[in-house]
């Protein structure tokens, strides 16, 4: 006899705190952060660049991840709290 086993779970659900996006990007500094992959550095600096000239951002500045996989790691998020006034995270392939 064969006894099959369903490896599912229940999703679980949980909240997300959603900052509040600005009125403008004018004179707001814009972090980007990309994850690694394949021309994500080449779409979020086009993105970067039509902020600024398009929407008057003062300034943007890249972080790179150490991978896709995983969350940006500590010292970005810390570097983008105190250097910026939003962000910007994209994925490239």
């Amino acid at each position: 006899m064969t006894e099959l086993l369903d490896p599912t779970t229940e999703a679980t659900t949980r909240t997300v705190a959603w900052v509040p996006r600005p009125a403008s990007l004018e004179g707001k500094r814009v972090a980007l952060i990309e994850n690694t992959k394949f021309n994500s550095d080449r779409l979020l600096q086009k993105i970067g660049d039509l902020l600024v000239a398009e929407y008057g951002a003062r300034e943007t500045r890249m972080w790179r991840k150490h991978n896709s996989s995983v969350p940006a790691h500590r010292e970005i998020i810390e570097e983008v709290r105190a250097t910026s006034d939003v962000m910007v995270a994209g994925i490239g392939d």
